[in-house]
């Protein structure tokens, strides 16, 4: 993914960076069109409560609001007034980062142009380029080719998938081919619950963990035999250096 991205950005930027403002605005365009409509109401709403405080403030002074009734009243704005005040901090937050998001792309272009190739991929890079990897449940459990999604984030851009990686219209005769190969899954899986739910994939598992199980022992054991012969011992737990001092006896 990051070499097609590379290439992309580097053999035509303009375009990189439209198509990644696009992607961005796709993504954040209903999110923040609703923090925007909340925030104006949080902003109306501190300006009604600014002017309630200075009234309730006046009528005290003027003896029209009894003290006991002010004291009240200024304790439940002043609690209203905090909550709006910081919400109204995030949702600016929020609304500056959309508006400068625009820049982004720039940032993640300088970054690939800080490597030279992506033919190794180091802890460094991948705490540079990658923000988050969600990997999603398997689509059919019991299918022996089943589909998973993986979805990379990536800082600056999001969830950005190159020109190059997305996936291509399919014609009529792949169509038919997927719908089969989706209903043999489909089967499968099917069959595959059936098992579960009358205790036959329960005992299929045990036996085939066991024969697995049983062919690691026996590996295990052949490499023991060999570096025996060959009189390579590890003393590392305390049976295999209780044989190697035997076999030295």
């Amino acid at each position: 993914m990051l070499r097609a991205i590379a290439e992309y950005s580097k053999n035509d930027r303009a375009e990189f960076i439209r198509t990644v403002q696009e992607t961005q605005a796709a993504q954040q365009t209903a999110d923040i069109s609703q923090k925007r409509k909340r925030l104006a109401a949080a902003q109306k709403r501190a300006g009604e409560l600014e002017r309630l405080i200075c009234k309730i403030y006046e009528d005290n002074a003027l003896g029209k609001l009894p003290d006991a009734r002010y004291e009240a009243l200024d304790a439940q704005y002043a609690k209203e007034q905090d909550a709006l005040n910081a919400e109204i901090e995030e949702l600016e937050k929020a609304v500056t980062g959309y508006e400068q998001s625009r820049k982004s792309a720039e940032k993640f272009i300088a970054l690939i142009d800080k490597y030279e190739n992506f033919d190794t991929l180091t802890n460094t890079m991948l705490n540079e380029f990658v923000e988050k990897i969600l990997v999603h449940e398997r689509a059919c459990k019991g299918s022996q080719d089943p589909t998973q999604e993986v979805e990379i984030y990536f800082n600056f851009v999001g969830r950005y998938i190159p020109s190059a990686l997305q996936p291509l219209p399919l014609t009529p005769e792949e169509q038919e081919e997927l719908r089969k190969k989706e209903a043999r899954k489909d089967r499968l899986h099917q069959n595959y619950l059936r098992r579960k739910a009358n205790g036959k994939q329960k005992e299929w598992e045990e036996r085939y963990n066991a024969k697995r199980k049983a062919k690691m022992e026996a590996e295990k054991a052949a490499i023991r035999a060999e570096d025996m012969k060959k009189r390579h011992f590890y003393y590392r737990h305390p049976v295999f250096k209780a044989e190697a001092a035997q076999n030295c006896l």
